[in-house]
């Protein structure tokens, strides 16, 4: 799902291409080291969903009785803001270079807002990391990479 071959000998072309591809799903390239065919590129997008404004929500609720014993009721954080990042590294496949490999990691770094759990406040600001494993992630930037590998050899 992370790997694929490309016959191709050239590649810087194939790394250009890569970089090409990931700006056009919305990443901004941030690091690029052609000497050992790397590459990493991020885009920023907001965090929240639906069903954890829901879930906050109604702990509150249910924690509201709390109050009665001079607790205060409990505020779950929520996801606020992610960072979504791509490494690409690409090497020869075969000893002579005809071909190469390229493999992609997807993964993503998300921030947490503010809660508080009776006396006891949550800070803002808790990160998580996580791989990204939706095939249909790596599947577009595949096929967006083969056709870019394709169309650069003859300048279309």
């Amino acid at each position: 799902m992370q790997t694929r071959l490309f016959e191709t000998k050239d590649e810087a072309e194939l790394l250009s291409a890569a970089a090409a591809v990931l700006q056009d799903l919305g990443f901004q390239v941030e690091e690029s080291v052609r000497e050992v065919g790397f590459l990493r590129a991020v885009k920023e997008r907001s965090a929240r969903e639906y069903g954890q404004d829901i879930t906050r929500f109604t702990v509150f609720l249910l924690s509201t009785p709390l109050v009665l014993v001079q607790q205060p009721p409990i505020v779950l954080p929520v996801d606020l803001h992610q960072k979504i990042a791509a490494a690409l590294v690409t090497r020869p496949a075969t000893l002579d270079a005809a071909r190469q490999e390229v493999r992609v990691m997807f993964y993503r770094v998300v921030w947490k807002g503010g809660g508080s759990s009776g006396q006891q406040g949550i800070p803002p600001g808790e990160q998580r990391m996580e791989m990204l494993r939706d095939p249909v992630m790596y599947q577009t930037f595949f096929a967006k990479l083969s056709k870019a590998v394709f169309l650069e050899p003859f300048a279309l």
